[in-house]
């Protein structure tokens, strides 16, 4: 199934993201061509204890789309499990402006693509969000023109 979905990004005419998951790495592509490679760390598997049930968050697989795109001067709801996660306190306002970094990628299920912000829970640099993809902030900076809503992300 995964070797299929590598092949259907492969043979996408339209811009799209696709991550190897397993070599971490990600690549902006447009009918077979490379037009962006770049090292990327997957968040890895957890399940989270303390809520009413389990939560369970994988590393992603499967084909995505862009549904928002959350700019460093805006403000994204950081999930309360983050908190938790970090053994910080859950504040009352959870919504920090530029929260994702430079450019935050929301994409379908809610799976982020992210870069480290400045403020912030994700600040720590010892932490990647579970179940999502940091990319360093140059390559963030590079295909940020050319990411739009309605975008596939295809994960393999």
């Amino acid at each position: 199934a995964l070797e299929l979905i590598r092949r259907q990004a492969l043979q996408d005419r339209e811009l799209h993201l696709a991550v190897a998951v397993d070599s971490a790495r990600m690549y902006l592509e447009r009918e077979g061509a490379l037009l962006r490679e770049m090292d990327v760390v997957v968040g890895p598997e957890r399940v989270l204890e303390g809520g009413s049930e389990p939560l369970r968050l994988a590393v992603p697989r499967g084909t995505r789309t862009v549904a928002a795109l959350v700019t460093e001067r805006d403000a994204w709801e950081v999930p309360a499990w983050v908190y938790r996660d970090l053994g910080l306190p859950v504040p009352a306002d959870r919504r920090v402006r530029g929260a994702l970094g430079r450019l935050g990628i929301v994409l379908t299920g809610g799976t982020v693509i992210y870069s480290r912000p400045k403020r912030g829970p994700l600040a720590d640099s010892s932490y990647v969000l579970p179940g999502s993809v940091l990319v360093e902030d140059e390559d963030m900076r590079a295909i940020a023109p050319n990411v739009k809503p309605g975008m596939t992300v295809y994960f393999y």
